[in-house]
């Protein structure tokens, strides 16, 4: 296995990826295929193109694209320079784009022509150069012209400078900039190739966004890969498109989030050819008992296990090796990292007791960027505090329940959103459910059920409010239920309970 994975900068990984497997390695996208050592040679023109608009060592580059080969490539060609990265989802509104370039201060942003009209709108007024894939327009320079040219010569910036600033979701207010330097992700997608290093699939399928933690973490685990790998890339997801791609290109294995796999639960899996799949990751929220054990029930040769992290541990913290999966359970702690359960006075909490999620990494970020103040406050001791309360069972196996911000307060006892919703999710007419807490004079909080039904559903609030009733305690069981269209999702398909709370 590769030695230690510090003390190289990503630019230099790449280098010797390239080395290793550049011819026999590929990218296949939207029916094209791109060897390793053509994404690399376009990633070093398009440095030299940067750098000739005045991108320097230092500096960061916002990338607001869709899935493509040209965002791994902005990648490397900013890593080549020295500068980081700020990967920014294309969904974003156009006053939360301006907020990160704003507050990250980005020289450049590089864009696909769809969102060129939001994010000269965001820039206006900053002093940052636009770029665009294709041709130049007007406030924009061509992508492909600054690709045209000579190779920038590497940059080997400092392993522990900034690599990557993204941006949190803002689920619960304003996003910050979260810092990740070159050791951090380099160390994470260490520990996740390491992870996995038995598992012998050689076709990926990566349909989560490539400016998402999550989606960062499984692109750079390439530069750790110990054999050749095919990737077959999408731009967004869709569940057909995401079939026909596994049935057609035999993928094996794939990431992907819980809203992604409820969705491909609902189409005819057994009219597609997906004999060649054998394992699929999810992450990024807690993947609902239901929606697995359908894929079990359904396609039991393939495997569905979970993983778990955030951005400020450059997204991976436990990860379920082969074989080992245990219901509910997101894994044990990945190499390198070491997972703690901390009680509210601070003691370390015992087998199968609640507390909150601590963890000690390799990954950790070097900070909140301009926010002092906050990384103190998240990381005490070396430790990343990350306001997820779980439990570790004897053979150190992490259960997520819940987030301590979600958490509802009745009556002063502790109610977990994720077991209301566990329980509604059984009434044979509801779809998908999303539980939060609204103030109450008598009881502190009150818990509120919104429901989105199955199609032809014909279940009323008060159906629901009495199924809970049967099903829960007196303490846990929702007292209000809205029956909804669509439930709200954040960019990156995670449930919106910030937009949920608006409502109540």
């Amino acid at each position: 296995m590769l030695s230690d994975p510090r003390g190289s900068s990503l630019a230099v990984l790449a280098e010797q990826s390239e080395k290793r497997f550049g011819a026999e390695s590929s990218l296949v996208f939207e029916g094209t295929t791109t060897t390793s050592a053509e994404l690399g040679a376009l990633g070093r023109r398009f440095a030299a193109g940067l750098s000739s608009i005045g991108v320097r060592a230092g500096d960061r580059v916002a990338v607001c694209m869709a899935n493509c080969p040209e965002v791994l490539a902005t990648y490397h060609a900013v890593w080549r320079l020295g500068a980081a990265v700020t990967p920014l989802l294309f969904l974003l509104s156009e006053d939360e784009l301006q907020h990160a370039l704003s507050d990250s201060g980005a020289a450049a942003i590089v864009t696909t022509p769809e969102f060129l009209p939001k994010v000269l709108a965001a820039a206006s007024g900053l002093d940052v150069r636009v770029v665009v894939t294709g041709a130049g327009t007007g406030g924009a320079s061509s992508f492909d012209e600054l690709a045209s040219g000579e190779e920038a010569p590497l940059v080997d910036a400092d392993p522990t400078s900034m690599a990557a600033l993204l941006y949190t979701g803002g689920t619960t207010g304003r996003s910050k900039g979260v810092m990740l330097s070159h050791d951090a992700l380099s160390s994470a997608a260490h520990a996740a190739v390491l992870a996995s290093e038995d598992d012998d699939y050689g076709v990926s399928l990566l349909p989560l966004p490539l400016a998402h933690a999550y989606g960062l973490l499984v692109a750079t685990m390439s530069l750790h890969a110990v054999r050749p790998n095919r990737t077959v890339l999408m731009r967004w997801f869709d569940p057909v498109g995401w079939l026909t791609l596994a049935q057609d290109e035999r993928v094996q294995t794939g990431a992907t989030v819980p809203t992604m796999l409820r969705l491909l639960a609902a189409q005819p899996l057994e009219d597609y050819d997906l004999s060649a799949l054998r394992r699929l990751v999810s992450g990024s929220a807690p993947l609902p008992a239901e929606v697995r054990d359908e894929w079990l029930r359904r396609l039991p040769s393939v495997e569905v296990v979970e993983g778990y992290g955030c951005s400020e541990i450059a997204a991976l913290a436990s990860t379920t090796p082969t074989g080992q999966a245990r219901a509910g359970s997101v894994g044990r702690a990945a190499p390198g990292v070491q997972l703690r359960i901390e009680l509210p006075d601070g003691g370390d909490a015992g087998p199968d007791e609640d507390g909150e999620i601590c963890i000690l990494t390799p990954g950790l970020m070097t900070g909140y960027w301009n926010d002092a103040e906050t990384t103190a406050l998240a990381v005490r001791d070396g430790w990343f505090h990350t306001g997820d309360v779980g439990h570790l069972d004897s053979d150190g196996y992490l259960y997520v329940v819940d987030r301590m911000k979600d958490i509802i307060i009745r009556g002063g006892f502790n109610v977990y959103p994720r077991d209301v919703e566990e329980a509604l999710i059984r009434h044979p007419d509801v779809a998908v459910c999303a539980v939060i807490g609204r103030p109450d004079e008598k009881q502190g909080e009150e818990i509120v059920a919104f429901v989105q039904l199955v199609p032809g559903a014909a279940a009323t609030p008060d159906d629901l409010v009495a199924f809970g009733r049967e099903h829960l305690s007196a303490v846990k069981y929702p007292r209000e239920v809205h029956v909804v269209d669509t439930l709200p999702l954040t960019s990156i398909g995670k449930l919106d309970r910030k937009a949920l709370r608006s409502r109540v």
